[in-house]
Formats: C-alpha cells, structure tokens, sequence
C-alpha cells in the first residue's frame, strides 16, 4: 500500500432530482513507475492508480481504466444526473492490489 494516499471528492450536498452536477475527485497518490532504484540499486515496486470507478445508489456512473502515463495525483471531473437522494462511492484501484473509497451522500432539496 502506498504511503499518503488520500482520496478527495466534491459533490454537491443538494440538488433538485433529475439535475446534472458537477463531481470533481482528487486522490493524492506520488506513483511509481517501477523503473526507479532506492539508494541500495534495488528497483522501487510499480504502485499506479490503474482504475477509478462511481457509483451511485450501486449503479455504474464512471469507470475509468488508466495506464502507465497517468500523472502523479490523478484529478477527474464528470457530469452525473441525481434521479434521487443516495450516495456515491468512488473507488481507486492500485497496481499494488490496494484499494481506496469514500462515499459522499446527496440529498434532494
């Protein structure tokens, strides 16, 4: 598991049902190439995000497969229509078998 892994998400506390937001996500996460040596010349392990997933209320809103070239600290901002109250759960996956989430709820006002 990578050291400092921290995911962050925007979304909208409200909206009127049936409206499309704004959700902008941020996982800061330093990834490794697994082409670098530490100071004793032995190669640093390949930690990438390689996959980013939405849901919202368990249905699939975005998945994202990335590749070597992704940038350190991948951002991704989507569109997503709200038919209801419910919760989003955003996913990241690493090259190491880690996993990380948050969930962020969105209530109709």
């Amino acid at each position: 598991m990578a050291k400092g892994v921290k995911p962050r998400v925007k979304v909208p506390k409200t909206a009127a049902a049936g409206d499309s937001i704004t959700i902008k996500t941020l996982i800061s996460h330093k990834m490794e190439s697994g082409q670098r040596k530490d100071g004793d010349g032995n190669p640093i392990p390949r930690s990438i995000i390689n996959r980013f997933t939405c849901e919202f209320n368990g249905e699939s809103v975005v998945d994202v497969a990335m590749e070597a070239a992704i940038s350190t600290n991948p951002y991704f901002e989507f569109e997503a229509l709200v038919p209801e109250a419910g919760e989003f759960k955003f996913t990241w996956y690493d090259d190491d078998g880690s996993v990380y989430d948050t969930t962020k709820k969105i209530a109709i006002g």
